[in-house]
């Protein structure tokens, strides 16, 4: 068997973990021995389980283990995609925060605390947020603030202020500052009038000038000392009533009304919604990637075939829609994510190692590039053959739909430009299809110029 340590795991003195065989593991070491029993008799972790908030394990044997510090190891679920708290919509880190102030609150009520509260603890599954990290757990010490306040404020609050105070862009303010961002530079972005809403004073201004006057104090900040249980109920409680006035507001964006059908005659739209079934269920993916999923119909029709599917758009409109629907629909098979395809997510963190890129959390068994190719080539000025490049290391089979200049939303990207595109041919596009793959299939849409390809890349 083979063994590799997950880059983040490194943060944890507790415990590592690492992938046998592709397969997750946790290896548990022997200073959370004590945490680990109590985790188990205070009855907190069936609680966890009963709730569904924290991901099922299963204990097993230490021939897993990593090393010769190992007490035991366990085998958490797989999570069909790791996703980052700078890949998710407003909604989805509000659903994280309250995720995680729900846990802490149950793990108080069981004699615990959580030592941390960092955004990467949580991941989803589909719509659903669920906690992932078995050893954030620790015996709370009554009399004791919470440790993970600062953390929580600036993984969590600050960066959902800044959403619906200031611009919902300041989210990716979380992919420089891989900790949250700074609550001093919190406090300075978002308005003045915040500072008469006593929860962001208390909680971001007032917390942020309480740093910097602790800066030089061998001591850190924390949320009050000497607090009682009853005074850190109140705080956990005050924060849920924070964090839930700071909801998504519906915003207007650039592409959030465009709908899966925008541009195609009802004979078109039937022919693609065919292709893309029938290359799914042919093919049977495990893993899917729609780009520029937008209302997600395409991602639901690989996902009925079996597939978990990964459904990322640029547009953080279009993505709270899909959301919502995915919500109340009760999918776990598609997770919605907000991605600038321009500009994905790269390996980052500590030597680059902590957090992947979008591409080496793939290759995907199937990958939708639907109505995409001419905003990156028309509206980002992207090469044909790069982009060809780029999606052919994403997945194993590529359908891809070529958009000619003449289409009417190709040419709403031309309105206030010149037309410097004279490579954005077919004939270029099919070329960059065949200098990095062979064409599998290839269908003209009826009553449109569109055409769509399968493409297996070499």
């Amino acid at each position: 068997m083979t063994s590799a340590r997950v880059g983040a795991s490194f943060r944890d003195p507790d415990g590592v973990f690492y992938l046998l065989d592709g397969a997750p593991r946790r290896q548990l070491h022997a200073s959370y021995a004590s945490d680990w029993a109590l985790l188990h008799s205070s009855g907190l972790l069936d609680a966890l389980w009963r709730a569904d908030l924290l991901i099922p394990h299963r204990e097993v044997s230490l021939y897993d283990r990593l090393d010769e510090r190992a007490v035991a190891v366990i085998a958490p679920d797989q999570i069909p995609f790791i996703s980052y708290p700078y890949e998710w919509s407003q909604s989805q880190l509000l659903a994280a925060a309250q995720l995680t102030l729900q846990v802490q609150l149950l793990a108080l009520q069981h004699g615990m605390a959580l030592k941390d509260a960092s955004a990467f603890n949580v991941q989803f599954i589909g719509a659903g947020a669920l906690f992932i990290d078995t050893l954030s757990f620790a015996a709370y010490v009554p009399g004791t603030p919470w440790a993970a306040y600062r953390q929580f404020c600036q993984h969590f609050l600050g960066p959902l202020a800044l959403m619906r105070h200031t611009d919902v862009r300041l989210r990716d303010l979380s992919r420089t500052h891989i900790d949250g961002p700074p609550l001093d530079l919190v406090s300075r972005l978002l308005p003045r009038s915040t500072w008469l809403q006593p929860s962001l004073l208390a909680h971001i201004h007032l917390h942020a000038r309480g740093i910097a006057q602790h800066a030089e104090s061998p001591r850190p900040a924390a949320a009050g000392r000497g607090v009682t249980r009853d005074g850190l109920q109140a705080l956990l409680e005050h924060l849920q009533s924070s964090v839930a006035a700071l909801t998504w507001q519906g915003r207007r964006t650039e592409w959030g009304g465009y709908g899966a059908s925008d541009g195609y005659s009802a004979a078109a739209q039937q022919a693609k919604e065919a292709f893309v079934r029938t290359t799914a269920t042919q093919h049977r993916p495990r893993t899917a990637f729609d780009l520029g999923a937008n209302t997600g119909r395409y991602s639901e029709l690989v996902a009925d075939s079996g597939a978990q599917v990964t459904a990322i758009d640029g547009d953080a409109g279009a993505i709270e829609a899909l959301l919502t629907r995915l919500q109340a629909a009760g999918r776990t098979d598609i997770l919605p994510l907000w991605v600038d395809l321009t500009n994905p997510s790269p390996s980052q963190g500590w030597a680059h190692d902590e957090r992947m890129s979008l591409e080496a959390r793939g290759p995907a068994d199937l990958v939708l590039a639907l109505a995409l190719v001419h905003h990156l080539a028309i509206g980002n000025n992207l090469p044909l053959d790069a982009i060809l490049a780029f999606l052919m290391r994403l997945g194993h089979r590529v359908v891809i739909e070529w958009v000619p200049k003449s289409d009417p939303q190709a040419q709403r990207l031309l309105v206030s430009r010149e037309d410097i595109f004279t490579d954005y041919t077919e004939a270029r596009f099919v070329a960059a299809c065949e200098q990095h793959g062979r064409i599998e299939a290839r269908e003209a849409l009826p009553e449109s110029a569109r055409i769509l390809f399968t493409v297996v890349p070499r």
